[in-house]
């Protein structure tokens, strides 16, 4: 696997007259007013943009591209895939009038992403790079798709071209996620810190990258970079819910049982994750709020009754949280095995390891935990996962050669 020698991850008012969008639509010709509409929040800019493509400007496709793009960030921000929903509502209409348009393939293809087709973002992605090979972009949906995929040679080639391309936060975010999965910690965090100071226009951007350097710090025991990388994040990006899960594990760590519970239910109540209700189950059956930590099993429950109504296959997160807690063991094992089929990753390895391991398959636990250390990729979970494994597979060994 070729290393990179530049070391590199894994982007108003509520109501607007038509009178004032078509001024808009005239005046955003202005690079400075550009810029300031960049600043704008997301809800702000998704009412503009839908005001503006619904005065039927001269050029509507291009207001639409902005809109969809407002979609994905908020989708990003919420975790609320509806938003994404509308975006490909939007391309999709774009792309029926003119097949042709750059920006709305663009644009499509971080669609893929996010509803994890990774095969069909390479192909996207391929496709982008024959028309424009100078664009960052391209590269780094390409590289990012092979990561998923577990394709890290190809990946490690691609992010390589867009950070020789545009060396910026999302080619330096890349760039330091693909460090840390192969082990290298300091360069990790030396190159994240190059992306939270690249700035972006998107202050949800720059929170994602400093909640990413938290975790890097968090995972390799360096807990006050950790908190204070949290909290910049949050002083970046207002009620951004990883930020306050990502307290909530230094204060659960530091032994701040109260403060950590604090912070889970901070994220929590802005956007359920199943990671968010493990977490709080564990902090209050510590501290015997068992009540409490009954509700929290139930929320994961309910998270996977609505999965299930939605024909939903794979869930790595919620696999993970049904492994520990040995709860719905058999559901556990279907949703890991169902990332299989798309997503070929350590991570995704790890979770069907672990599940394997609860489901008491011992010999395939191991040989997919194998799979997941293969990059030597520092999470803490691997370590234990793998030493709890190995030492099953090494008793059952000695079992079998003693019968």
């Amino acid at each position: 696997m070729k290393l990179f020698t530049y070391v590199f991850l894994f982007a108003c008012t509520s109501c607007w007259a038509q009178s004032t969008a078509d001024r808009v639509v005239g005046a955003l010709s202005d690079r400075a007013l550009a810029e300031q509409v960049a600043m704008l929040k997301t809800d702000d800019r998704i009412a503009m943009y839908s005001a503006i493509v619904n005065a039927k400007p001269s050029d509507p496709a291009h207001y639409q591209v902005l809109l969809a793009s407002a979609y994905v960030q908020k989708s990003r921000e919420t975790t609320d895939f509806s938003y994404l929903d509308n975006a490909v509502s939007v391309l999709n209409g774009v792309l029926s009038s003119d097949s042709s348009n750059y920006e709305a393939l663009r644009l499509l293809t971080e669609t893929q992403l996010e509803r994890h087709l990774f095969s069909t973002a390479v192909e996207s992605s391929r496709r982008l790079i024959q028309i424009s090979p100078a664009d960052p972009w391209n590269w780094g949906t390409l590289g990012d798709a092979y990561v998923e995929m577990g394709d890290y040679d190809k990946a490690a080639e691609a992010y390589q071209k867009m950070v020789s391309l545009r060396p910026d936060l999302a080619s330096y975010n890349r760039a330091a996620h693909f460090r840390f999965l192969y082990g290298d910690v300091p360069g990790a965090i030396a190159i994240m810190k190059k992306a939270t100071e690249a700035g972006s226009s998107s202050a949800e951007n720059v929170a994602w990258c400093m909640v990413d350097l938290g975790s890097i710090y968090f995972k390799s025991g360096q807990l006050p970079l950790a908190q204070q990388s949290f909290t910049d994040a949050l002083r970046t990006f207002k009620n951004y819910h990883p930020a306050y899960a990502g307290l909530g594990r230094v204060l659960a760590q530091t032994g701040d049982v109260a403060g950590a519970i604090a912070n889970y239910r901070r994220a929590q109540e802005i956007t359920p994750l199943p990671d968010y209700a493990a977490a709080l189950y564990d902090l209050y059956k510590k501290t015997g709020q068992n009540d409490l930590a009954a509700k929290q099993m139930d929320l994961l429950d309910v998270i996977d009754k609505m999965s299930v109504a939605s024909g939903e296959k794979a869930n790595r997160n919620l696999a993970l949280a049904f492994a520990d807690h040995d709860v719905k063991l058999d559901r556990a094992l279907q949703l890991a095995q169902g990332e299989l089929e798309f997503r070929r990753d350590v991570y995704s390895y790890d979770a069907l390891a672990w599940a394997l391991y609860k489901n008491h398959r011992i010999t395939e636990a191991r040989e997919y935990m194998e799979k997941a250390l293969a990059l030597k990729t520092p999470e803490p979970g691997f370590r234990l996962h793998s030493e709890i494994i190995m030492k099953a597979a090494a008793e059952q060994s000695q079992e079998r050669s003693t019968q």
